[in-house]
C-alpha cells in the first residue's frame, strides 16, 4: 500500500493549524512544529469574512466558530470627529445571500483554540524552533534548534512575518516601515449592548489615522484596532506594551464615543506596520510558504487570517489532487499568488484612502462613497465584495503548459 504524503508544517498559528486540518481531511499526513512551549494565540479580534467562513464550514468547524462569534449588522464608515455615517455596507442578512456564508467577528484566541483542538495525538511538537531547511532528492527536511530534523515529502513555512523558512529559501529581505503604527486592545464589558459601540464593524476615518471597533467573544468584549501615522519606528511585533494614556493622546479630539471606549482600556499593545511587495514565487523544490510568511499584508482589508486559512485549504487540496508533490505545489501557487497579491496591493491602497488629511480630498472621497452606496452598498467603503465572493473550496488552478 502506498504511504500517505507526509507534510511538515513549521508554525502553529492559524494558517498552520488550518493546513493541518485540511491535510488530514484530504487523507494526507500532517506533522506540525511550533516554537512556543504551549499553544496560546496572542492577539485580539479577527474579522472572519465570508471567504474565510466558507473554508471553516468545509473543514466541519462552522458550528464551533459560530458559537464563539459575534454577528455584525453592517460595516459602517464614520467621520472621526462628528460620527457622521459616510457609508453603510449591510452584512448580517446580505452576506449569506450574496456570498454564501455569514460574516463573523471572533477573538483570535477562540479561533486558534478551535483549530488546535483538531490536532490528533502526536501530530504536533511544541518547543521546536526551526533553524533551517535541507533538501535532497525527493525529500525536504526542517532542521530544529535541538539538532533534530523532520524529513517529509513537503515542508511548509507557516511561521509568520519573520519566517525562518522564507529566509532559508529566499534570503532575508527586510520589510519597509509604512509610517503607520497600530494599537490593539480588547475591552470586556459586563453590560451589553453598549450605547457607545454599535453592533457593527465601525471604521472611524480621520486625518492621518483611523480606528476600527467591533464586538468579539459573542458580544462580551469590544476589539479596538487604532492606526496612526507616525515617523517613529515601532517594532514589528504584536507584543510591545503600550498604555491607555498613550492611546488616548494619539486620538485627542476624536469622537466622544471613542474616547469613552478608550477610557475602559486596561491592556494594550502597539506595533509598527511594515509592508512587503508580493513575492514572485513561494516555492523552492519541495518547500513552500503560507500565510504571512508568503504574503504579509497591511490590515486595512482585514484579510491576514482569512488569506492564511484559504492558503491552507488550497494547498492541502492541491497536494491531494496532484500526481506528485511538485505538481501540487505548482497548483497551489497558480491559485494563490494572484489572489493574495491583489489583496496585498488593495490593502495598501485602502490605507492611503482612510488617512486623507486634505479637506478637499476627504470631501471627494466621501462623495464617491455616497454614490457607490446608492448604486450598490456592497461596493462602497472597503469595496471588498470581490474578496468575500471567492470560494477556496471550489476554485481550480489554471496551469500553464510546461
Amino acid at each position: 500500500m502506498q504511504r500517505k504524503l507526509r507534510v511538515g508544517i513549521v508554525g502553529g498559528g492559524i494558517g498552520g493549524l488550518a493546513l493541518a486540518a485540511a491535510l488530514r481531511q484530504n487523507g494526507l499526513e500532517p506533522r506540525l512544529f511550533e516554537r512556543s512551549a504551549a499553544f496560546g494565540e496572542v492577539g485580539a479580534g479577527i474579522q472572519m469574512t465570508p471567504n474565510a467562513v466558507k473554508v471553516m464550514r468545509a473543514l466541519g468547524l462552522f458550528e464551533e466558530l459560530r458559537a464563539v462569534s459575534f454577528l455584525p449588522q453592517n460595516i459602517i464608515g464614520r467621520n472621526w470627529r462628528s460620527g457622521r455615517v459616510m457609508w453603510r455596507t449591510p452584512l448580517a442578512e446580505d452576506c449569506p445571500r450574496l456570498y454564501g456564508a455569514p460574516f463573523f467577528h471572533v477573538h483570535r484566541a477562540d479561533l486558534h483554540r478551535i483549530l488546535a483542538e483538531q490536532l490528533l495525538p502526536g501530530e504536533a511538537r511544541l518547543a521546536s524552533p526551526c533553524v533551517g531547511i535541507r533538501q535532497a532528492g525527493n525529500t525536504a527536511a526542517a532542521v530544529f534548534a535541538d539538532g533534530t530534523e523532520f524529513e517529509a515529502d513537503v515542508i511548509v513555512g507557516a511561521d509568520g512575518i519573520h519566517s525562518i523558512v522564507r529566509r532559508e529559501l529566499f534570503g532575508d529581505e527586510p520589510a519597509l516601515y509604512t509610517g503607520n503604527m497600530c494599537w490593539r486592545a480588547v475591552v470586556p464589558f459586563d453590560r451589553q449592548p453598549l450605547d457607545f459601540v454599535s453592533p457593527d464593524s465601525s471604521f472611524w476615518l480621520g486625518p492621518n489615522g483611523h480606528v476600527v471597533t467591533y464586538y468579539v467573544s459573542s458580544g462580551r468584549a469590544v476589539n479596538i484596532v487604532a492606526v496612526l501615522e507616525s515617523k517613529d519606528w515601532v517594532a514589528e511585533s504584536w507584543t510591545t506594551p503600550s498604555t491607555r494614556e498613550e492611546l488616548m493622546a494619539g486620538y485627542a479630539g476624536w469622537h466622544p464615543n471613542l474616547q469613552k471606549l478608550f477610557s475602559n482600556v486596561t491592556d494594550t499593545f502597539k506595533w509598527g506596520l511594515f509592508d512587503r511587495d508580493p513575492m514572485p514565487g513561494w516555492t523552492k523544490g519541495r518547500a513552500t510558504l503560507l500565510g504571512d510568511a508568503a504574503h504579509p499584508m497591511l490590515p486595512f482589508l482585514s484579510q491576514g487570517a482569512a488569506m492564511a486559512i484559504e492558503d491552507g485549504y488550497v494547498l492541502a487540496s492541491s497536494l491531494a489532487a496532484a500526481e506528485n508533490p511538485v505538481e501540487g505545489l505548482a497548483r497551489y501557487e497558480a491559485l494563490r499568488r494572484p489572489r493574495t497579491a491583489r489583496v496585498q496591493l488593495e490593502a495598501r491602497e485602502r490605507g492611503k484612502t482612510y488617512h486623507l488629511s486634505s479637506r478637499f480630498a476627504q470631501i471627494k472621497r466621501d462623495v464617491k462613497y455616497f454614490v457607490r452606496s446608492v448604486i450598490n452598498p456592497q461596493t462602497t467603503g472597503l469595496g471588498a465584495n470581490w474578496v468575500y465572493d471567492y470560494d477556496a473550496t471550489t476554485v481550480q488552478p489554471q496551469l500553464q503548459p510546461a
